[in-house]
């Protein structure tokens, strides 16, 4: 049983992240801010992605990562979203200069949000991805008392049952498992794959 306050996930493939995605989509509001964590190849990027095209009812929106230009701003139907990755910043101070307080009044999205440190808002939505076994991740949600069902496991796609842990040789778990064979998206630094050049 997870702690108070805290929501587990099975998350058995990419079609699942989407999903959880999807479902988080639907419930954001202006002055949210949603945080993703987790280590490289964990999901984050697909999960951005997805909320992104179903925040803008596309499923063939382009979301490029932002991890060049640290910020892209999306006009949506639930209002406009700021998807902010953090990989390459170096310490908070550096998001004066990425509009962060004006997107405070918007939707915003981050990947890597350890480096927010003291800007981290209180009431923001942490979900924690973990590469499980093959195509598989788990995520952790805290924050959004009261807005989150008490189970997970009711919307589609989704089962709210911690997943086994993988087997002790070889898996995701594995340091310098690159992510990027697993349908989630993203390549050895975190990047997708098609954004090489972005």
């Amino acid at each position: 049983m997870s702690a108070p306050g805290k929501r587990i996930v099975a998350l058995p493939g990419l079609s699942a992240t989407e999903a959880l995605a999807e479902g988080i989509a639907a419930m954001a509001r202006a002055g949210d801010c949603i945080l993703l964590e987790g280590p490289l190849g964990a999901g984050k990027t697909a999960f951005a992605r997805a909320f992104l095209r179903a925040a803008a009812d596309d499923p063939a929106l382009d979301v490029p990562s932002p991890s060049f230009t640290l910020v892209q701003t999306y006009e949506t139907r639930i209002g406009p979203v700021f998807h902010y990755d953090l990989w390459r910043i170096d310490g908070s101070a550096a998001l004066t200069e990425l509009d962060w307080e004006d997107a405070l009044d918007a939707i915003i999205l981050v990947e890597w949000a350890d480096r927010l440190g003291d800007l981290r808002p209180e009431d923001a939505l942490t979900i924690a991805f973990r590469p499980r076994h093959g195509d598989a991740r788990e995520a952790t949600l805290t924050g959004w008392e009261g807005r989150l069902p008490p189970s997970l496991s009711s919307w589609p796609g989704l089962s709210g049952q911690p997943m086994a842990a993988p087997a002790a040789t070889g898996g995701p778990d594995k340091p310098g498992h690159d992510g990027g064979a697993d349908g989630h998206g993203e390549d050895a630094d975190g990047r997708d794959e098609g954004d090489a050049a972005a």
